[in-house]
């Protein structure tokens, strides 16, 4: 994953977590830092486990008995945002191998911990199973903004060398973009996961 210094935007410069558009969606990522820019870069986490515990109960009551489609080819498919941007094209291949849209659990229960976490997608998460786009907008927008609240998160401060592995089955992340004109280079695993299962 890497940003050259006269390249804008970045990969991953927003809220998301990996590969939930994935039948089976990632465990978790490993990010090792190899080059840094002398500010900047950081990644930010947000929990999901603290996002779902802080929703009232009537709210976390709804959302357990609910499931969300999650897609990809918006972004990495061959009409994907992606191609719009001369950057970002030339970072993704394979663009037809986005695959078709999965549905899973809103809310799950983490098949090691047994907690309870919200999953739901903002780069990823397009609508609620059987709801129309439309309808599920201002529930969608209400869960983002309340999941990234500053109380969830935290701020990971990479240094040449630094590793980096998160559970995204159990957080978010953002990769700050604010270092223009500095190199950035990281290397990423995905290992891989397990099914989902709904909490209730």
């Amino acid at each position: 994953m890497r940003k050259e210094p006269d390249q804008k935007t970045n990969i991953g410069g927003g809220w998301h977590t990996d590969h939930s558009y994935d039948e089976i969606p990632a465990l978790g990522s490993i990010l090792l830092a190899r080059e840094v820019p002398e500010e900047g870069g950081d990644t930010l986490f947000s929990n999901m486990y603290r996002a779902f515990d802080a929703l009232s109960p009537g709210m976390q009551r709804t959302l357990e008995g609910m499931r969300a489609v999650h897609g990809s080819a918006h972004i990495f498919g061959p009409k994907g945002v992606h191609k719009s941007n001369p950057e970002s094209a030339a970072r993704y291949g394979n663009d037809e191998l986005a695959g078709d849209n999965v549905v899973h659990p809103v809310v799950i229960r983490h098949p090691l911990s047994g907690r309870k976490a919200l999953y739901i997608n903002p780069a990823f998460t397009l609508h609620f199973e059987d709801w129309t786009p439309e309808d599920s907008k201002p529930l969608m927008a209400y869960l983002y903004a309340h999941a990234a609240r500053p109380e969830f998160t935290c701020r990971f401060r990479w240094a040449e060398g630094s590793m980096a592995f998160w559970d995204n089955r159990a957080t978010w992340h953002y990769a700050a973009n604010d270092y223009h004109g500095d190199r950035r280079l990281m290397h990423r695993i995905t290992v891989a996961g397990e099914k989902l299962e709904a909490a209730a």
